[in-house]
């Protein structure tokens, strides 16, 4: 079910092809009756949303000690494209940027933005969270997930938000390649669990990796996100169940 090839099914975007709805699927939403309370029973393929038993997000809390190997980064200038897919604004990266955890390389796909924050780390929420998808050979997903506060603008998210579409279904090629390492905080310590996709059809086996430490976003970038969305694009948190949340 999960493809990799010129595109991948992304965090919040997980259902797309490189963020436009597959036809076959019905249209979902964050609120009413096409919302999360409601994904599962939209078809047989989405129940995954109500039935399942590791499903992201979550509120990271109740930490097991653990050695995590530290996360080995190689990334590129490969940031080349924003998009507005409807759901999320995207930012596609070239091949040739990935990161190795415990002898594994995956490639880095995109990332993408929620606000607020879909996962919560002590039960805080956070004003902006984005998401870097990586991908396997086999396809299989690690997602590295950056907490925003409020403060001072992160000048490489600037370079996708300068270009930022405001229709959904809009892509702009980018005049400056973002390096995703540059929009992360210098302190790549981690959280992990197992998770699943936070969009339908909320597939699970996804390694999450959540930093600990923050980074900033002007009030403005975080503004223009929201108002470019419309609404809120945050999933509420699942319940943690028997998983461990390790640190």
């Amino acid at each position: 079910m999960i493809a990799i090839a010129a595109s991948v099914l992304s965090a919040a975007a997980f259902a797309e092809d490189h963020g436009h709805e597959h036809a076959a699927h019905p249209h979902w939403s964050y609120d009413g009756a096409e919302g999360p309370d409601h994904w599962s029973q939209m078809e047989a393929d989405f129940s995954t949303c109500s039935t399942g038993k590791n499903q992201s997000p979550v509120n990271l809390t109740n930490f097991i000690k653990a050695e995590l190997a530290p996360i080995k980064f190689d990334y590129k200038a490969g940031g080349d494209q924003v998009m507005n897919n409807g759901h999320t604004v995207q930012v596609n990266f070239a091949e040739g940027s990935s990161m190795i955890l415990n002898d594994q390389t995956f490639a880095l796909k995109q990332f993408h933005v929620h606000s607020p924050s879909e996962n919560q780390i002590n039960g805080k929420s956070f004003p902006m969270e984005a998401h870097f998808v990586h991908a396997d050979t086999d396809g299989k997903l690690a997602v590295i997930a950056v907490m925003f506060e409020e403060g001072k603008a992160n000048a490489e998210l600037q370079k996708a938000w300068k270009s930022m579409p405001h229709g959904a279904g809009e892509e702009v090629t980018l005049k400056e390649n973002i390096i995703g390492t540059a929009v992360m905080p210098s302190d790549k310590s981690y959280y992990r669990f197992s998770g699943s996709l936070t969009t339908p059809p909320c597939t699970e086996g996804v390694t999450w990796l959540v930093l600990k430490k923050p980074v900033t976003a002007s009030k403005e970038q975080i503004e223009n996100f929201t108002h470019v969305m419309h609404h809120h694009n945050n999933r509420p948190v699942q319940h943690v169940n028997a998983r461990a949340i390790l640190e």
